[in-house]
């Protein structure tokens, strides 16, 4: 059995009267890739910022990669990587001072910095690129480039925020044969997306409504469960019943 590298339970986050996030359970193995769905409102970014560190939760217990989300929050941090849905990297700063700060950032050495950004520039061919603003670069190109960055200091676990929304399809499909290469590289992936098409690439989903999991499994467990063709007729179902609004 793979180790359990995210384990959550009850996990909930109220802000004044509103539960936010409530009483969510479930582990994610390393090396998986695990879709975290649901549509706007649905608890998913509270749940994520508690995974990450960010937020203390109000109830339940959680540890990711191995440190506790209530006392351990500044190791967590250093253990995973991240990328927002808007873009997080430095347009004013060139593709390789981003990675350079990144990389200082990470605490990596100024040799693995050196060995490294010479990777990554080769890697995404960017040669010609390196020392051109960030801001010039095409959108999928810098997102891209934010995810190698985010997994720059070979992190257990990457979370990913909606990474490929206003891409084209190509470049979504190039952006998942990334996360797939680091999936099999050991990383583990937690990745939410608007995109029901990408549900398919991953192992694993949950789907929440109104701050609960209200269904978890694979691809295909769910399309048998909920008598579906695709991933887009599971989450119509379950989102039809959502009392929040955005």
């Amino acid at each position: 059995m793979k180790e359990q590298v995210i384990i959550a339970d009850k996990l909930s986050k109220r802000f004044g009267q509103f539960m936010a996030t409530n009483q969510i359970s479930f582990s994610v193995s390393a090396g998986e890739i695990f879709g975290f769905l649901g549509a706007n409102g649905a608890g998913k970014t509270t749940a994520m910022r508690m995974l990450c560190g960010l937020s203390i939760p109000s109830e339940g217990s959680a540890s990711v990669a191995g440190f506790d989300v209530y006392t351990q929050t500044e190791e967590i941090k250093k253990n995973i990587g991240y990328m927002s849905q808007r873009f997080s990297l430095y347009e004013d700063l060139t593709v390789l001072e981003n990675i350079r700060f990144f990389g200082g950032i990470y605490g990596l050495s100024d040799l693995q910095i050196k060995e490294k950004s010479d990777a990554l520039i080769q890697q995404l061919g960017l040669e010609k690129e390196a020392k051109k603003l960030v801001a010039a670069l095409p959108l999928g190109w810098r997102q891209k480039l934010s995810f190698s960055v985010a997994i720059l200091h070979d992190p257990k676990i990457v979370f990913l925020d909606e990474p490929t929304g206003g891409v084209d399809p190509l470049t979504r499909r190039q952006f998942w044969d990334m996360i797939y290469a680091a999936a099999d590289r050991g990383v583990t992936i937690f990745v939410t997306t608007h995109y029901m098409d990408e549900a398919e690439y991953c192992d694993r989903i949950s789907i929440m409504v109104d701050g609960k999991i209200d269904a978890m499994g694979t691809p295909a467990e769910l399309k048998k469960q909920f008598d579906a063709q695709n991933m887009d007729e599971v989450f119509y179902q379950l989102a039809r019943g959502a009392k929040r609004k955005e």
